[in-house]
């Protein structure tokens, strides 16, 4: 672990020391279960941190290479539409409303999974993803198992479903757990957390700052590197993302930040690389191969010349 390690789309955060995070058991109020309550994860805390100053990073674009074993492809969603969403456009307010704090889904939001869900087949995406992170809200949920989850469920199926029947007031069928890949409700990853009485992490004087929720989003980051998986979903909300990616892309052209930190629609996916540029920790790669095996000599022809001249000059 070094003082000096940071991401490949480098975060302008101060220096950030992470333990490993606290998760949230599997979801389970009958509604949905998933696969897999807790990760797999290592043990090591981790460091993250910018090495360069904004300006300077700027300065710098250009094509750049990285091992592709030091790198993680990710796949950012924000839920569709809620009803929070609905009650927003009207009055900012809304959004700071404990009714509305585990919204479900409109009928539009379900159209939005739905076409959200054709193009994750259509693309070859839904049999590359080897895990679904959620934030452990309704409509999250709701989302990743409507995108991410497996066919529609029987009676005859013998899996438990990811979600059942009318599931937060869906009035949809039931949704099987057959043939994808296992969830994680983590609660690092889910929105601004405001006054709930059961809620601990709720602080009592004040909704989170817009800081903190990059701090946790750079804590998330940190424990998502550690999971073995190389293809990861995360279905989440527009404030963490927006606050998380808002330090990366520094080193980037202008039109690649944008790509990067600019405002998620509802159902809006945007896959991103992230890369250890400092040696933070990574798993052997799967696909190099050492190469002189038998071996033997098989020096380039400059070194090859280099080494014996005498044999350039008989010639």
């Amino acid at each position: 672990m070094k003082s000096g390690t940071h991401w490949a789309l480098t975060t302008t955060l101060p220096t950030l020391f992470i333990p490993n995070p606290t998760l949230s058991p599997a979801y389970n109020n009958n509604s949905f279960s998933f696969k897999s309550p807790f990760p797999k994860s290592k043990s090591s805390s981790l460091l993250c941190s910018s090495s360069q100053s904004p300006s300077a990073m700027a300065t710098t674009p250009g094509l750049t290479l990285y091992p592709l074993h030091r790198c993680k492809t990710i796949h950012l969603v924000r839920h569709a539409q809620g009803i929070h969403n609905v009650e927003g456009e009207k009055d900012h307010k809304a959004y700071l409303s404990y009714d509305l704090f585990d919204a479900h889904l409109t009928p539009l939001g379900w159209q939005q999974v739905d076409n959200l869900r054709k193009h994750v087949h259509a693309c070859g995406l839904s049999k590359k993803i080897e895990l679904v992170i959620v934030s452990p809200l309704l409509r999250t949920m709701q989302t990743a198992v409507g995108v991410f989850g497996g066919e529609g469920y029987s009676d005859g199926i013998n899996v438990p479903p990811l979600m059942v029947e009318n599931a937060g007031k869906s009035e949809r069928a039931a949704i099987s757990s057959l043939n994808c890949p296992p969830f994680i409700a983590v609660e690092l990853c889910r929105e601004h957390l405001i006054k709930n009485n059961e809620d601990i992490l709720w602080k009592p004087d004040a909704r989170e700052k817009n800081e903190e929720v990059a701090a946790r989003g750079m804590e998330f980051l940190n424990w998502l590197w550690t999971r073995e998986e190389k293809e990861i979903a995360v279905v989440t909300h527009s404030g963490f993302l927006l606050h998380t990616l808002s330090g990366f892309g520094n080193d980037c052209h202008p039109t690649v930040k944008g790509e990067i930190c600019t405002h998620f629609a509802n159902c809006e996916l945007r896959s991103v690389v992230l890369v250890d540029r400092g040696m933070i920790g990574s798993d052997p790669s799967m696909t190099n191969y050492p190469g002189k095996i038998p071996s033997g000599h098989d020096l380039p022809s400059d070194v090859a010349n280099e080494k014996h001249p005498e044999k350039i000059a008989s010639n």
